[in-house]
């Protein structure tokens, strides 16, 4: 991966849709490059009403649903270790993709712990999540949890 791209829900769905083009037209789109997407979808609202597929340039696409809790919360979905784990399991698999979008609803909590993360496991630095913003502790110390473990 050359990028790592985090964003809000909305930015996310722009970004993907300039890599649309009409059938047999997909040379014309606006964006090229491969990716790959992990977008959190919060769980009290049944997700964002889509999911994106894999097709010509989004080389994979995992969604997983929880919420930005930090603790136990009635009716709320706490993030998992198996989610992290398939986080894992999916940055290992779609390496060669150009860009890693990462998305929740804003961009700034969930997302910004599993960009974090991923950067570290990818061996760059990670510093600038925790100096421009606020990652969930929850979700960036599971996913380290099971990363050591592996």
């Amino acid at each position: 991966m050359k990028r790592i791209m985090l964003r809000s829900v909305y930015d996310a769905f722009d970004y993907v849709m300039a890599h649309y083009a009409p059938f047999g037209m997909e040379e014309m789109a606006e964006k090229q490059d491969t990716y790959a997407v992990i977008s959190i979808q919060d769980t009290h609202t049944g997700g964002f009403g889509f999911e994106f597929r894999p097709n010509k340039y989004c080389q994979g696409a995992l969604t997983l649903y929880f919420d930005d809790i930090i603790k136990e919360v009635p009716g709320a979905v706490m993030f998992s270790e198996d989610q992290a784990r398939q986080i894992i399991d999916f940055v290992e698999a779609n390496k060669s993709a150009e860009t890693l979008l990462i998305h929740c609803y804003g961009g700034e909590s969930r997302s910004r712990a599993v960009a974090a993360f991923v950067t570290k496991m990818l061996g760059a630095d990670n510093s600038k999540y925790f100096e421009t913003g606020h990652p969930n502790q929850i979700v960036y110390d599971t996913l380290i949890k099971v990363w050591t473990k592996k």
